[in-house]
């Protein structure tokens, strides 16, 4: 994965949590509730939200780092194949020209 889809992956995950944290704390704020009462459910949603940021940031960390893996294992495994067939027609040259 890319630095660029590094970030925007993580401009994503920020979004999402700023959205669900703004949208918690507004429908908590309309609601008829003490302000103490009001104060302390926010700051547990804020809990909540962040706690489930943290879980999707580690979510999609894992994630991406599997698709790098797989990534540099294909790579690899071309490479591999690729040096392979260099020298099989290197062989086939090298056994042309002694024959010729």
């Amino acid at each position: 994965m890319t630095h660029q889809e590094n970030s925007s992956a993580a401009g994503v995950l920020l979004s999402f949590v700023i959205g669900g944290l703004a949208g918690a704390a507004l429908a908590i704020l309309f609601a008829p509730r003490p302000g103490r009462e009001t104060r302390e459910l926010i700051g547990d949603r804020m809990k909540d939200g962040l706690a489930k940021g943290r879980e999707l940031k580690d979510e999609v960390v894992g994630r991406s780092q599997q698709i790098r893996d797989q990534a540099v294992d294909f790579v690899e495994e071309r490479k591999g194949r690729l040096g392979s067939a260099i020298e099989a027609g290197q062989q086939a040259y090298r056994e042309a020209r002694d024959r010729g």
